[in-house]
C-alpha cells in the first residue's frame, strides 16, 4: 500500500520537471485555428507523445483519422499501458491545441514565452490546456512502477475549434480508448485553495445572423430618415434577446435555478472584472445564471469600422451568436427556437437571414456515484479542505459523446483552471501550486482505483 504522504512528498519532488515540461509545452504556438501554421499542433503533438512515453506509457502514437466527407483530423495522441489482470481501465483525456493569442497589446508579456509572475505562470495554454496534460504526465511519473490500473491517456488536437472529428476519432479508436472511468481534465476549481468536480456543463449553440435592408450603400444625407442602417436595425434585433432584466428572452427555453453553490456578487464582479457600476444582467441565483441557465452573447460584428466610415447608409450588418444552453435542453431545438425568434422579429421587415452554426450537448452527471466519492476524497486530500460540485457555464461538448460511445463508462470531469486563470484571454495563467495539488490528487485518484492507497 502507497501513503498519502509518501505520494505527496514524491509529487513535490516531481514537481520542479513537470514545471518545466508545461513551460516548454507552452513555447510550442499550436493554434488549431485554420489561420495559423498546422506544423505546430503536430509539434505539440509529437512533444506530448514523447513526455508519456517518458512517463512509463507502453505506446504513445500521434494519430489522425479522416471523416467520410475528406476532412482530417488534427494530429492527437493515444497512449496506453496495460494494468494487472482485472484492474479498471482509466481513459485520461485533455488538449494540446490551444486558442490564437488575441490582441498582442493585451498580453503583459509574450503569450508563447511562459513567463512567472507571484505564483501563476503565464502563456497561452498554460492553463488550457496544457496543464491539463501535465495533469496526466505528473501523476503517470508519480507512481510509476505502482500504477496499479490499465491507463490510457487521450489528448486531443482539435479542442479549440469544437472538436469537428471527435466522433470519427472515438469510433475509429473505440477499441484503443475504451474505459471504465474517464477522467476529464478540462475545467477548473471553485477557488484557488478549493477543489471542485464538475458536475454539470452548459451545452452550445451559435449561429451568424444578417440583417440586411439595401442591396448597396446609399448616401446618408440624401436618405437618412426613411431610412435606416442596417447596424442600427441589427442592434435592435440583439435587443429582442433579452427582457428589461436581462434574462434571455428566447421562448421555451430549458432554465433551471437549482445550482447547488452559492456564488457571492462581490467574487462574481472581482473574477470577471466588471467595471464599476455594472448591474449584473439576470434573475435567480448568481451560480445559476452561469451553469443552468441560458445565456446568449454577441461574440462577432461585422460593420463598417470607425476608420473606413464614410456618410453613406450601411446596407448590411452581420453579427455572430454564442447562445449556451442549461442542461436538459436539446441543442437541435434550442437552435430552432432562436431561429424562430429572430425571423420573428425582423426590424422594420429588414431581410433577416440565420446561417447555423456549432451545435454541442450539455452534460449532466446524474446521480452520485462511487468513482465520483473517490475524486472528493482525493481531492480532499490533496487540498486538506473538503471539494464541492459545481456547474460550469461553458461548454465541453465532446463529453456528451463520449458517454454515448462509451455509455457504462464513469465519467469525472476536473481541471486546473481557477477564476484567475483568463482561458481563452489574454494573459492566460495557471497557478502553480494548484498544479501541484491536482498532480497529487490525480495520482491518489489512479491509486484508490488500483486499490493501492
Amino acid at each position: 500500500m502507497t501513503g498519502v504522504d509518501d505520494l505527496a512528498r514524491r509529487t513535490r519532488e516531481a514537481f520542479p520537471r513537470v514545471r518545466a515540461d508545461l513551460e516548454d509545452l507552452v513555447r510550442i504556438p499550436s493554434v488549431s485555428s485554420d489561420a495559423f501554421d498546422q506544423a505546430h499542433v503536430r509539434a505539440s503533438a509529437e512533444a506530448v507523445a514523447a513526455l508519456l512515453h517518458g512517463a512509463g506509457m507502453t505506446t504513445a502514437e500521434v494519430l489522425e483519422v479522416t471523416t467520410a466527407d475528406g476532412r482530417t483530423s488534427r494530429p492527437a495522441v493515444v497512449a496506453h499501458r496495460p494494468g494487472p489482470q482485472g484492474a479498471p481501465t482509466v481513459l485520461l483525456y485533455a488538449h494540446h491545441d490551444v486558442q490564437p493569442p488575441g490582441e498582442a497589446g493585451g498580453w503583459t508579456s509574450d503569450p508563447f514565452e511562459p513567463v512567472q509572475r507571484g505564483e501563476r505562470l503565464y502563456g497561452r495554454g498554460a492553463a488550457d490546456d496544457k496543464a491539463g496534460v501535465m495533469a496526466h504526465v505528473g501523476a503517470l511519473r508519480v507512481l510509476g512502477d505502482e500504477l496499479a490500473v490499465g491507463v490510457t491517456v487521450f489528448v486531443e488536437g482539435e479542442e479549440e475549434i469544437g472538436s469537428p472529428t471527435f466522433t470519427d476519432f472515438l469510433h475509429a479508436h473505440r477499441d484503443r480508448l475504451a474505459a471504465d472511468v474517464i477522467v476529464v481534465a478540462d475545467s477548473g476549481n471553485w477557488k484557488i485553495g478549493v477543489p471542485a468536480l464538475t458536475t454539470s456543463l452548459r451545452g452550445l449553440v451559435d449561429c451568424e445572423v444578417e440583417v440586411r435592408v439595401l442591396d448597396h450603400a446609399v448616401h446618408s444625407g440624401m436618405f437618412g430618415g426613411p431610412v435606416l442602417d442596417a447596424v442600427t436595425l441589427m442592434a435592435r434585433l440583439v435587443a429582442t434577446l433579452h427582457d428589461a432584466a436581462g434574462d434571455v428572452a428566447v421562448a421555451g427555453l430549458v432554465a433551471r435555478d437549482d445550482a447547488d453553490v452559492d456564488y457571492p456578487e462581490a467574487d462574481l464582479r472581482a473574477d470577471a472584472s466588471a467595471v464599476d457600476g455594472y448591474r449584473l444582467a439576470g434573475t435567480g441565483a448568481l451560480s445559476a445564471r452561469m451553469w443552468t441557465k441560458p445565456a446568449l452573447s454577441v461574440i462577432g460584428l461585422d460593420a463598417t469600422s470607425v476608420a473606413q466610415a464614410s456618410n453613406t447608409i450601411a446596407p448590411v450588418c452581420r453579427a455572430k451568436l454564442s447562445m449556451r444552453i442549461a442542461p436538459g435542453q436539446d441543442p437541435a431545438e434550442a437552435e430552432r427556437l432562436l431561429h424562430d425568434h429572430l425571423l420573428a422579429h425582423a426590424p422594420f421587415g429588414a431581410r433577416v437571414s440565420v446561417t447555423p452554426g456549432e451545435r454541442g450537448q450539455a452534460f449532466d452527471a446524474g446521480g452520485d456515484s462511487e468513482e465520483m466519492r473517490t475524486a472528493r476524497w482525493a481531492f480532499a486530500q490533496a487540498w486538506d479542505h473538503e471539494p464541492v460540485d459545481i456547474g460550469v457555464g461553458g461548454s465541453i461538448p465532446f463529453i456528451a459523446e463520449l458517454r454515448e460511445v462509451f455509455p457504462e463508462a464513469k465519467i469525472l470531469v476536473t481541471g486546473v483552471e481557477d477564476p484567475d486563470s483568463r482561458a481563452h484571454s489574454e494573459d492566460e495563467s495557471v497557478h502553480l501550486g494548484e498544479l501541484e495539488r491536482v498532480v497529487l490528487a490525480e495520482a491518489l485518484l489512479l491509486a484508490r482505483l488500483g486499490g493501492r492507497v
